[in-house]
């Protein structure tokens, strides 16, 4: 049981990790200076780095750790 909870902590805290990280990098809908007269839409121009696995990693490793923690609690 004591993994079980241990797991379900590291899932919280990973995401939460990786939600902070992702939203560091600012609104989607902020204006680009760069940026083309174009209507205002909430869509960013170009591919950005908003959502890129190499700044998540640290969260979501957690949230595989606490996967597989919750998994070996329940086996035993």
């Amino acid at each position: 049981m004591v993994l079980v909870v241990i797991g379900a902590l590291f899932v919280i805290v990973g995401v939460a990790v990786a939600g902070v990280r992702t939203a560091g990098w600012g609104r989607l809908s902020q204006r680009n200076a760069q940026t083309s007269p174009r209507p205002d839409t909430l869509e960013p121009s170009g591919k950005g780095r908003r959502f890129s696995l190499k700044a998540d990693l640290p969260g979501l490793g957690m949230a595989a750790l606490g996967a597989i923690l919750i998994f070996a609690g329940a086996l035993s």
